[in-house]
């Protein structure tokens, strides 16, 4: 549970505290998700952070030699940001992004999307440096018999 007291609020904690979250659950290597139902206010951090995080993945694509424009699946996009598939898609939903073109889904994106996310990236200050998080996840398989 993610708790920002309301004298801290809006100074960018809670968001620190979801990217811990993920954080953790990629040195796991298991995709993560918050418990649901979320409050109104849980859901518009968490979107906030699905929506930073996919579109970071996805504006740094480069295309393939050979290919005319970028190319990534859902999966591979819940692969690199640990965020369950559910929550990805309704992310993208939720930002008009995904269009379906010629029997496929793809992702389209302006430019006023682009600029939206490099403005909302410039007020972060504070950011989880994941190569300085040295954390072993604990294995429960060792666990005692009762």
């Amino acid at each position: 549970c993610i708790l920002t007291l309301p004298p801290h609020q809006r100074k960018g904690f809670g968001k620190l505290l979801i990217e811990f979250s993920y954080a953790l659950s990629r040195i796991e290597g298991k995709a993560g998700t918050p418990e649901k139902p979320l409050s109104d206010l849980g859901l518009l951090s968490y979107r906030s952070y699905w929506t930073n995080t996919i579109l970071g993945i996805i504006i740094g694509l480069k295309p393939e030699p050979g290919q005319e424009k970028p190319q990534i699946t859902i999966n591979e996009i819940c692969e690199k940001t640990c965020v369950k598939k559910e929550d990805v898609i309704s992310t993208l939903q939720h930002l008009n992004l995904i269009n379906y073109y010629k029997g496929q889904y793809i992702i389209v994106l302006t430019e006023d999307v682009i600029e939206g996310h490099k403005r909302s990236m410039s007020k972060r200050k504070m950011r989880i440096e994941l190569r300085c998080l040295h954390w072993t996840p604990k294995d429960w398989s060792k666990r005692g018999k009762w």
